[in-house]
Parts: structure tokens; C-alpha cells; sequence
């Protein structure tokens, strides 16, 4: 039997439209990928349940530990899309110790929603926080996808199960 794997993520290196923003980014959420789901109840039923109608929209921010203005000019426009890429480090860890490390790579296409002036007080450093969209999400674990989300193109896999294409084929999109 195999033992227990320990994995911990501890850091990660941001990028925008492929350019490093390394030691700029303070914190980064991705948000969430999660489903819009609706009541359903029909004769006969002796309860409630809720069901799937679709993936709610992903949102997520960057809190940035100073005014960049190579940042700024990425940022400032909800009108054009970034390409964000989160790459960062999975220790795995067993009773030996460390005993791997595998890379995950997280791709958005992300619009910026909001740009932050910054707040300023005394001896405390400002910080800037970036709210956006994502249009498109890909997960890769070690070189392997593990989620694919393309709102524009109806397409949801995971771990390479393609969720959408009964559905895109039901609608003549595919």
C-alpha cells in the first residue's frame, strides 16, 4: 500500500501577457471555478434537490505590493484582455522527506474590472488591488491538464473529459 503524499504550494511567480512580475504581486487569487445551480422540485418528489444550469463567472484579483507602471499599463483598461500566468511549486512529501516537486501552471485571459489609485497613510506601505474577469481558465499539473475552461467557446474539460460536447452537439456547435 502506498503511503500518505503530503502537497503544499508555498509561493508562485505572476506574468502578464508573458512578462514576469516577479516579487511585484503581494497575493493573487484565481478565484473559483464553481456551477450556477437552480431548485428543482416536481410532483410526486418528497424533497428539494438542486441541479447543475451551468459555471458561474470566475473572478479573482491581484493585490500588488507597490504602483507599477508596466503593471499599470496592463491594468488600467477593462477593455483589453491579459494573458495571466500563475506558475508555481508542488512539494510533494512522504515519510522520507521531500520527495518531489511538480510544476503547476494556471492560464488566464483575464479583463482588469478595476484600477486602484491607492490608499496612503504613514509609515504603512500601499497596496493595489486589481479585480478581474477571467474569459478562460487551463490548470496543468506536471504537464498534464487538469482543467480547461473556455466560457467563449462552450468548452469544460476536466482531466481531459470534455463535460460540453453532448451539449455542443445537441445545439450544432460542434
Amino acid at each position: 500500500m502506498a503511503g500518505f503524499a503530503a502537497h503544499r504550494i508555498t509561493n508562485a511567480a505572476v506574468y502578464l501577457d508573458g512578462n514576469s512580475f516577479f516579487g511585484r504581486v503581494e497575493e493573487i487569487d484565481l478565484g473559483s471555478v464553481k456551477a450556477v445551480m437552480s431548485d428543482f422540485q416536481g410532483l410526486g418528489m418528497v424533497g428539494l434537490i438542486e441541479l447543475p444550469d451551468g459555471i458561474d463567472k470566475l473572478e479573482g484579483k491581484i493585490t500588488w505590493n507597490s504602483q507599477y507602471e508596466d503593471a499599470a499599463r496592463k491594468v488600467a483598461t477593462p477593455f483589453k484582455t491579459v494573458q495571466l500566468q500563475l506558475r508555481s511549486n508542488i512539494e510533494v512529501y512522504t515519510s522520507q522527506g521531500r520527495t518531489d516537486q511538480l510544476p503547476l501552471v494556471t492560464l488566464l485571459t483575464v479583463m482588469f474590472k478595476e484600477y486602484q489609485l491607492g490608499t496612503y497613510k504613514p509609515r504603512d506601505p500601499t497596496k493595489y488591488e486589481t479585480p478581474f474577469s477571467a474569459t478562460y481558465v487551463r490548470q496543468v499539473v506536471n504537464g498534464t491538464e487538469t482543467l480547461l475552461l473556455d466560457y467563449l467557446a462552450n468548452i469544460y474539460r476536466v482531466g481531459g473529459e470534455d463535460q460540453l460536447a453532448k451539449y455542443r452537439s445537441n445545439l450544432g456547435l460542434s
